[in-house]
């Protein structure tokens, strides 16, 4: 029985490979697509700053929604989440490509993006959350799903920095410099169709992941039947569960706390490439910013879960306070040597501030199972509810904040912004995210943590959350 739980090396690589599409479509869309809509769609701010908000929202939205669906639906011939992966794949393939598509109109390019936005950030959910509750119905075995969850966040994490490394590479002709330096006008400089096509070609390349992976995914990696069946009659529904977890204070003090750290990181990624090609003279060193951010981050990951176990999770939390006075460095002293070393330490405080609620997370819901005694299937309504607010806190920070430079008179597509538009994006890329950052540590020092159960009452179900949901 124990030789028949183990899973082949084969088996956890397919698995890893699976969640590879989404991992390296959301590192593409973080650092470039703000930049391609303001400077090759050429759409104002303010319909930017829809698109962003529009797509944003959808993604949230769609949590609750597929994980009601998909914990409805029936098992098939090959079974029952895999079929919701493969149904996705196609359709978020189309999405996806369609995003970065430059349409020949220019009066409804704004809707066009919002569509095909919501689309695929709707879709991307669809797809991620079966794929990584996959996990517990590859084999009852607890140690063999803790292996196969390691292969999943290394194959990711390779995943986010090859996205990164690929379209960054592709596209890098599309915003050369010297297309300004021979512009008299300070007007929008016509959009050539070779800076299109790099945008194409890049699109179709991450868009082919989609079907490669999943097919890799389908082939290598077979469903078990879920052994789980339940075994007290109805559960609560999910608002009487979420009004309670929301009422929980250990959950709501992380969740708010989360929800301004988690805003920050999106406003600092989201920026870095728009304030290094329209505020300094670092757009010769954008894809070795943003690689050099992705590679000490993934690098930084493993010293910081060492640290976590050694010195406790609130001493962890400080580690995300490292960015704060170096994102105030770059905006006032735009060089490369200070600009690489805030991508480095960028990338560092990135790491902890993902990997940190994901950490605290099964505490607090030990902490109120303990009090409540309630069933396990709050866990998921725990999950859903956190990633569903730190979405719509992203949402909420990246409209925003793109609104505020049409405010400020950013002009789409032109060689050289106006005074007022630089100043904003220095306080965007430094100002913003310091404040939010200390908001949100300041709100999760405040009272105390709850305590790591014992491993015998709590392990399976840590098992189980760990294994339920993404950091996408």
């Amino acid at each position: 029985d124990s030789r028949a739980s183990r899973l082949s090396f084969c088996t956890k690589v397919c698995y890893g490979i699976g969640g590879v599409p989404n991992q390296i479509a959301s590192s593409a869309t973080a650092f470039y697509l703000q930049l391609f809509l303001l400077d090759i769609a050429q759409i104002p701010a303010a319909q930017v700053s829809l698109v962003l908000f529009g797509g944003k929202v959808s993604g949230a939205a769609a949590d609750p929604v597929a994980g009601f669906f998909i914990n409805r639906s029936q098992r098939t011939g090959s079974g029952r989440l895999m079929p919701w992966v493969l149904g996705c794949t196609p359709f978020i393939a189309l999405a996806y490509f369609f995003l970065w598509f430059l349409p020949p109109f220019t009066s409804l390019r704004g809707l066009w993006y919002t569509t095909f936005y919501c689309l695929f950030q709707g879709l991307a959910t669809f797809f991620q959350v079966p794929y990584t509750a996959l996990t517990m119905l590859l084999t009852p075995c607890p140690r063999e799903r803790d292996s196969a969850t390691a292969y999943r966040m290394t194959v990711e994490m390779a995943g986010t920095l090859m996205g990164a490394t690929v379209h960054g590479l592709i596209v890098s002709g599309a915003h050369k410099h010297h297309r300004c330096e021979a512009t008299v006008t300070p007007g929008p400089v016509t959009i050539s169709p070779n800076a299109a096509r790099l945008y194409y070609i890049a699109a179709a390349v991450v868009a082919v992941t989609y079907p490669v992976c999943s097919s890799l995914l389908c082939l290598g990696v077979k469903e078990r039947p879920d052994p789980s069946t339940p075994a007290s009659g109805p559960g609560l529904s999910f608002l009487a569960g979420l009004g309670l977890t929301t009422r929980h204070p250990p959950y709501l003090k992380m969740v708010i706390s989360f929800l301004f750290i988690s805003a920050a990181v999106q406003v600092e990624q989201s920026y870095l490439v728009l304030f290094c090609t329209h505020a300094s003279q670092l757009h010769g060193h954008v894809q070795g910013l943003v690689l050099t951010v992705l590679v000490s981050a993934v690098l930084s990951t493993p010293l910081w879960e060492w640290v976590l176990q050694r010195f406790g999770k609130k001493t962890s939390a400080f580690g995300i306070s490292a960015m704060v006075p170096f994102a105030i460095l770059l905006a006032a002293v735009p060089t490369a040597p200070v600009a690489y070393v805030v991508a480095f330490v960028s990338g560092v405080s990135i790491a902890v501030s993902l990997l940190l609620p994901w950490s605290m997370l099964p505490d607090v819901v030990d902490d109120f199972q303990l009090q409540h005694h309630h069933g396990p299937g709050l866990e998921t309504i725990f999950y859903s509810s956190y990633v569903f607010f730190t979405k719509l806190s992203g949402a909420c920070a990246l409209g925003i904040s793109t609104l505020s430079l049409e405010f400020s008179g950013y002009k789409a597509g032109a060689c050289k912004q106006a005074e007022e538009v630089v100043v904003t994006l220095k306080v965007l890329i430094g100002a913003v995210p310091t404040c939010m950052i200390l908001a949100g540590l300041c709100i999760l020092m405040v009272g105390s943590t709850p305590k790591t159960p014992s491993q015998d009452a709590s392990s399976r179900l840590s098992l189980r959350r760990r294994t339920s949901y993404s950091l996408a």
